[in-house]
């Protein structure tokens, strides 16, 4: 049984508490949090035994095989190095850094340390966005030629996360990167990145809408939207639609989780809703249960001595499209992702 440590009881920490308690081969022992009245709260909550305020001690206590950080991007180099020096694997939320400079160093540090280092990028861990990435890469549709991966929606994500309207960047930065690394899961890496944002809801700093065309290495296209400015109903958050084009058909992932394959003169419509576990909630419960797979992976990989596919250093290709995005909103061009380093 591996023994793990959690560093960072805020608003999304639940899930991953939920979540840990129903993976097979790794147990949480211990919470970190600045605030000890919150960390010793979620402890309480989840049956975990110890509460500190120190990340350090609290690796120094317990001989933890791995981490598990929940806390915000500016933390999270510090945090990764500091559990690495301790001998600890890692597991870290998303956005993975602040910068490309800090996410290489964290990944450079996670090899140097021999240790894993996995990125919670848990979209294309969701079941429906999962059973999507299996059909195409079985071969169903052939080699797909285009990718529309679209999240829209007017839904309030500020009421419970307000330091999103604070940042100069946002929806790009804070969503698109999970629909970013969709697509990559779906087309392969990219060669260039074109993007166009804007604002529409005046009382954030950042952008809340983005549209972004992606040139594959392989010469094929797809296109990442994204809006928090979206009305419509029914609301569809917090689903991502898919459609996929290739020369023996088409897979569409629409609204409500209705999975349609239509392939060599066939059609296969499929609920591909994901199910409500016992302590999730909808209209969450997709990336809920997301979380537990994500992190199932996560042990299995440290299992097996495997390198999970959301590695740190996969992770980096996922980061380099955020960056060059916004290159090219800022500049109106479209932008290299090898010119990004």
């Amino acid at each position: 049984m591996l023994k793990g440590g959690i560093i960072g009881t805020g608003f999304f920490a639940a899930n991953h508490l939920n979540g840990w308690k129903a993976v097979e081969g790794a147990e949480i022992v211990a919470l970190c949090d600045l605030d000890q009245q919150k960390a010793r709260a979620a402890a309480d909550s989840f049956g975990v035994a110890h509460v500190h305020t120190d990340a350090g001690g609290m690796m120094r206590a317990h001989g933890l095989d791995f981490v598990d950080i929940i806390t915000t991007a500016p933390s999270h180099r510090p945090l990764v190095e500091l559990a690495l020096s301790h001998g600890a694997h890692v597991i870290c939320q998303k956005p993975f850094a602040e910068s490309m400079a800090d996410a290489r160093a964290m990944v450079e540090a996670a090899e140097t340390a021999g240790k894993t280092l996995m990125v919670h990028e848990n979209f294309r861990w969701q079941s429906p966005v999962r059973r999507v990435i299996e059909l195409v890469r079985s071969g169903r549709i052939g080699m797909p030629f285009f990718c529309r991966a679209s999240f829209r929606s007017g839904y309030d994500v500020f009421s419970g996360q307000p330091y999103l309207a604070e940042g100069a960047r946002f929806i790009i930065e804070d969503l698109g990167i999970h629909v970013l690394d969709i697509a990559r899961a779906i087309m392969g890496d990219v060669a260039r990145v074109s993007a166009v944002t804007t604002r529409i809801n005046q009382k954030i700093n950042g952008e809340d809408v983005a549209t972004i065309l992606l040139t594959h290495e392989s010469g094929m296209a797809s296109v990442v939207d994204c809006s928090y400015a979206t009305r419509r109903a029914p609301e569809t958050f917090p689903e991502t639609l898919l459609e996929i084009d290739g020369p023996k058909g088409t897979i569409r992932l629409d609204a409500g989780y209705r999975l349609t394959v239509q392939a060599e003169g066939a059609e296969e419509v499929i609920d591909a809703a994901p199910p409500l576990l016992p302590w999730a909630e909808r209209p969450w419960h997709n990336i809920q249960e997301s979380v537990v797979t994500i992190q199932q992976h996560f042990t299995d990989s440290l299992s097996a001595g495997t390198a999970p596919e959301t590695s740190g250093a996969d992770n980096l290709k996922t980061l380099v499209l955020v960056e060059a995005a916004y290159v090219s909103a800022a500049q109106g061009r479209s932008v290299a992702t090898d010119s990004l380093g």
